[in-house]
């Protein structure tokens, strides 16, 4: 896969986390608010380990 294909994929996952971080803010979320949890971190991680891998770059 080329890398510009690799990185247009991760500004679209990217581009999600912000529909993600609204939803939370849904009071009638109820148990549902779990799993929107759970994607954001997955989300981070993976955005975290493209930033480590391709870019050479991390949050630590």
């Amino acid at each position: 896969m080329q890398m510009e294909t690799i990185k247009e994929r991760i500004e679209t996952i990217a581009s999600k986390r912000e529909y993600l971080l609204n939803l939370l803010e849904q009071p009638n979320l109820g148990s549902l608010r779990i799993d929107v949890n759970q994607a954001l971190e997955e989300m981070d991680e993976l955005l975290d380990e493209f930033q480590r891998t391709f870019l050479g770059q991390g949050n630590n």
